[in-house]
């Protein structure tokens, strides 16, 4: 673990070096949580899933409510019905 200084701009921002940044896979873009204790800040990086990632999860969740549905007695032209 490496410990360095960096100082804070006139907007609030600070620069994570780089040797940080490379150990935890951050580039422009990552989110971070941010959170605090007393005079700590920690920040935590936020993998965000990829947009095939939220087609498969949503993909599969429209297939489990679908036969949930089935098994309630609902069809398809039930749910298409004004």
């Amino acid at each position: 673990m490496s410990i360095e200084t960096v100082k804070m701009s006139s907007k609030g921002q600070i620069v994570i070096p780089s040797e940080i940044r490379d150990l935890i896979g951050a580039n422009e873009g990552t989110v971070f949580a941010v959170t605090n204790d007393k005079n700590t800040v920690i920040l935590k990086k936020i993998d965000l899933p990829s947009k095939e990632e939220l087609i498969n999860e949503l993909t599969i969740i429209a297939k489990e409510n679908k036969v949930k549905l089935q098994k309630k007695g609902f069809r398809e032209e039930d749910l298409r019905k004004k």
